[in-house]
C-alpha cells in the first residue's frame, strides 16, 4: 500500500522541520523521514555540543587568568571532564528532544523514523512502507571524511562525532586539519589540559582566508602553547607502545609525533551514497552533492536538496536560509534565489573570527583592472578588546572604489562573530560604505570600529 502526502521531507536537520512547519500550516499534508537523530548535525555533532564544550574551555581558560585581572585563586583549576561532557549532552538532548516533539505535534505532519530510499522520482521507500508526493525535499546533511592515508585502519581514530563521546582529556591530541572543525577543537582540549597537536597538509591554516588572517591565527594559538606543523605533504599512522605515531613530512620539525589520540578534521562529505538518487534520476556532482539550480531545485522536477547536501553552503545558517528561499518561492510567490546569498561565516576559537564576502586575495582576483579600498586596524588598537584584557587579532575591510561596495570583511578577535554583522547587513542591503561610515555607534563596543576602519582605508598596496 502506498501512502500520498503533498510533501515529503527527508532529513530532521536544520531546513526540514521548519520546512514542515510552513507546509503545514499552508494547508498540505507532509511526511517526514530522519533514520538517526533528530536536529541533524548542528544539534546532534556540531553547533549545540561544540559551543557549549568551547564555552566550557573558556571558563577554564579565563579562570587561569584570573590573576590578570586582580582575582586570585589559590587552587589550580581543574577540570572535571564528565561534568563537562554531562553540561554538552544536556544542552544537545534538550535541542534533539524540542525538534523532535514539535514534528511529532505538528498537524498534517507524519514522522516516519527509518531509512529513505527513491524508488521512483515522487516515490520513498521508509522499511515496509511506500510514500509518495508530487514534491520531495532532501535534507539529509552530511558527515566527516575518512581520506585513506597510509595506516589510518591500523588505528583507533577519533572524528567529530566521536570526540564528543569522550569523558577524559587526552594527553596528547593530535589533530588532522587545521581548519575550523579541527582547531576549535585543538584549543577547546588544549584549555582543558591536553597536550595538542595540529598537522596541516596546507602552507596555512583555515586555507581560504588570507594568509594575514591565516598567520594571526597561528599565532593565538601557538601563544596558548599548541603545536602546529604545516606543509604536511604526507600523513601517516602507525601503533605505538605510547599510543599512535603520526608521520609528517614537513619542512622542519621531527618527523613522527606520538599522540595518545587522534582526531581526523580534514572535511565533509554529503550523505547521499545510500539514498537510491539514480532510480530518481537526480544528478550529482564528482563529490556527491545534489545539483541543484538558483531555486534549490534538482534536475528531476519536484525534487529539491537543501543543506549541507547540495554544495551550495555549509553551516546551519546557510541551511536554513535554503528553507527560507523554498518556502518563499513555493508559498508566497517570491523568486529568490541563492546567488544572492551574501556568506558569512565564524571559526570559534578565542578569539573568534568573523567573515563575510570575499577575501583581500578573492577581490584582487575577480577585480582585475579595479581599484581596491583596504581597511585594517590591530585589536590592540580596539579599546573595547584592551579593556576585556583581549587583544589578539585584527579587523580588515576590503571595498571596491569605484561601486562604493564593501566586497568583504573579516573580524579575528574578541566579539569578532557578533561584531561582523555590522558589516554583513549593510551588505545585505545593497548599501555602499559611505552609509556606514558615518554612523555613530555604541562606545565601548568592537562594533564602534568598523566606521574607523572605513575612514582608515587605503588603496590596495599602497
Amino acid at each position: 500500500m502506498t501512502r500520498s502526502f503533498d510533501a515529503i521531507i527527508v532529513g530532521a536537520g536544520q531546513a526540514g522541520p521548519s520546512l514542515a512547519g510552513r507546509l503545514t500550516a499552508a494547508g498540505m499534508s507532509v511526511a517526514i523521514v530522519e533514520r538517526h537523530l533528530f536536529g541533524g548535525t548542528c544539534v546532534n555533532t556540531g553547533c549545540k555540543p561544540t559551543k557549549t564544550l568551547v564555552a566550557s574551555a573558556y571558563a577554564a581558560h579565563l579562570a587561569r587568568r584570573g590573576a590578570d585581572y586582580g582575582v586570585m585563586i589559590d587552587a589550580p583549576v581543574r577540570i572535571d571532564m564528565p561534568r563537562v561532557k554531562a553540561r554538552a549532552d544536556k544542552v544537545t538532548l534538550d535541542s534533539r528532544q524540542g525538534v523532535e516533539s514539535w514534528l511529532r505535534g505538528m498537524t498534517n505532519c507524519t514522522v516516519f523514523d527509518g531509512h529513505a530510499r527513491f524508488e521512483s522520482a515522487n516515490t520513498i521507500r521508509v522499511g515496509d512502507e511506500l510514500l509518495t508526493a508530487p514534491r520531495i525535499f532532501l535534507n539529509v546533511g552530511g558527515r566527516a571524511v575518512v581520506p585513506e592515508m597510509p595506516g589510518i585502519h591500523d588505528i583507533s581514530y577519533l572524528t567529530n562525532t566521536g570526540i564528543l563521546q569522550l569523558d577524559r582529556v587526552p594527553r596528547h591530541l593530535v589533530v588532522i586539519g587545521g581548519s575550523y572543525i579541527g582547531l576549535e577543537f585543538a584549543q577547546m582540549y588544549r584549555r582543558f589540559g591536553a597536550e595538542v597537536t595540529v598537522v596541516e597538509k596546507g602552507a596555512h591554516l583555515v586555507s581560504r582566508e588570507d594568509v594575514e588572517i591565516s598567520e594571526a591565527i597561528r599565532e593565538i594559538l601557538l601563544a596558548e602553547g599548541i603545536h602546529v606543523r604545516t606543509d604536511a605533504e604526507c600523513i601517516t599512522f602507525r601503533p605505538h607502545p605510547d599510543g599512535i605515531g603520526v608521520g609528517v613530512d614537513c619542512t622542519e620539525g621531527d618527523p613522527e609525533i606520538i599522540g595518545s589520540d587522534v582526531l581526523l578534521a580534514v572535511g565533509r562529505r554529503p550523505n547521499t551514497d545510500d539514498l537510491g538518487l539514480d532510480r530518481a534520476g537526480v544528478a550529482m556532482d564528482a563529490r556527491g552533492y545534489i545539483k541543484v539550480d538558483d531555486g534549490l531545485e534538482t534536475n528531476v522536477p519536484g525534487i529539491f536538496a537543501l543543506g549541507d547536501c547540495n554544495g551550495r553552503g555549509a553551516f546551519t545558517h546557510t541551511a536554513y536560509n535554503d528553507y527560507e528561499i523554498i518556502a518563499a518561492n513555493l508559498l508566497d510567490g517570491a523568486a529568490r534565489k541563492v546567488s544572492d546569498r551574501i556568506q558569512g561565516y565564524a571559526l570559534y576559537i578565542d578569539p573568534p573570527l568573523g567573515r563575510v564576502g570575499m577575501t583581500l586575495a578573492q577581490a584582487r582576483a575577480r577585480a582585475t583592472g579595479k581599484k581596491l579600498l583596504v581597511g585594517t586596524r590591530p585589536m590592540t588598537h580596539v579599546g573595547r578588546a584592551v579593556e576585556k584584557g583581549e587583544t589578539l587579532g585584527l579587523m580588515q575591510v576590503v571595498v571596491d572604489a569605484e561601486t562604493k561596495k564593501i566586497l568583504g570583511a573579516a573580524i579575528l578577535g574578541t566579539s569578532g562573530d557578533e561584531a561582523i554583522h555590522g558589516i554583513l547587513d549593510i551588505m545585505n542591503v545593497g548599501a555602499d560604505y559611505t552609509q556606514l561610515q558615518w554612523a555613530v555607534p555604541i562606545h565601548p563596543t568592537v562594533s564602534e570600529l568598523i566606521p574607523t576602519l572605513l575612514n582608515e582605508m587605503k588603496p590596495d598596496g599602497s
